[in-house]
């Protein structure tokens, strides 16, 4: 994988867990916590998108580069 590719994967992936967390905070998560005792599904996705993203760009960027 490209370097370039995989430090946009962590920035993206950072980006993502950041508007996951202020979305964990916001009133209809709040509500959703209230009735159903977990956050919305949008604020998942982009809690486990995010990190995915970023160990998959973390894997890329620590990986040697294979080219002779």
């Amino acid at each position: 994988m490209n370097k370039p590719i995989s430090l946009a994967l962590v920035v993206g992936g950072i980006i993502l867990i950041v508007y996951g967390v202020a979305a964990s905070d916001s009133i209809g998560s709040g509500f959703s916590r209230l009735f159903t005792g977990s956050p919305t599904d949008k604020t998942m996705w982009l809690l486990i998108g995010g990190a995915i993203a970023t160990v998959v760009g973390g894997s890329g960027l620590l990986r040697g580069s294979r080219e002779p």
